[in-house]
């Protein structure tokens, strides 16, 4: 009986479903890197990956707690700015800083950071995933309470076993966003 368990199985061992599960919400933050023009392995539309419907609806609270925790973490940084050093890293004046109170108060405003990065870690299991999500994709989301991905059901299946196919995706205004007809727009003016 499955009384209190929840999730999907997937077909899969334990093990093998968190490692799934990381490396589609590792995935998903990868694409909002900066690719190169034609590099391999481009996505089409940053910040969107297609996969099963069950694999989607699973990875979507991991990707969604890994955007909290970075929201949190990038309000720790910001009080432990009003502490920082304004000098460049090993010079006199930054050693006289290092040594002083003000260090101590600046590593105890950013210890929260440090936490969440950690904590991210651990949760995708990927350095540049992590990165990524810190620099790009939590700040776009400082003023947003929750609800930052959306699952879009394809009418297409899968080829090969006819699996029910969805679209994974960041909202907001770079994923996604309609172009605006030229009437429409001049209309508008």
């Amino acid at each position: 009986m499955r009384h209190r368990r929840k999730g999907r199985v997937l077909g899969r061992s334990p093990s093998h479903q968190r490692a799934m599960l990381r490396n589609l919400a590792s995935s998903l933050v990868l694409t909002e890197r900066e690719f190169e023009p034609g590099e391999p392995g481009a996505p089409k539309v940053a910040g969107r990956i297609v996969t099963t419907v069950a694999k989607a609806k699973e990875v979507r609270p991991l990707v969604e707690r890994c955007i909290t925790i970075a929201k949190r973490g990038l309000l720790a940084e910001q009080a432990a700015e009003a502490f920082a050093a304004s000098a460049d890293r090993d010079t006199a004046e930054w050693k006289k800083w290092r040594q002083s109170e003000q260090w101590q108060k600046w590593a105890q405003a950013m210890a929260p950071a440090v936490t969440a990065r950690r904590r991210v870690l651990r949760l995708l299991g990927d350095k540049q995933a992590t990165r990524i999500l810190f620099s790009e994709v939590a700040p776009r989301f400082a003023s947003r309470p929750g609800g930052y991905t959306r699952i879009l059901k394809l009418a297409m299946p899968r080829l090969g076993d006819a699996g029910p196919r969805a679209i994974l995706e960041f909202v907001g205004e770079s994923v996604s966003a309609a172009p605006v007809a030229p009437e429409l727009e001049s209309a508008n003016s």
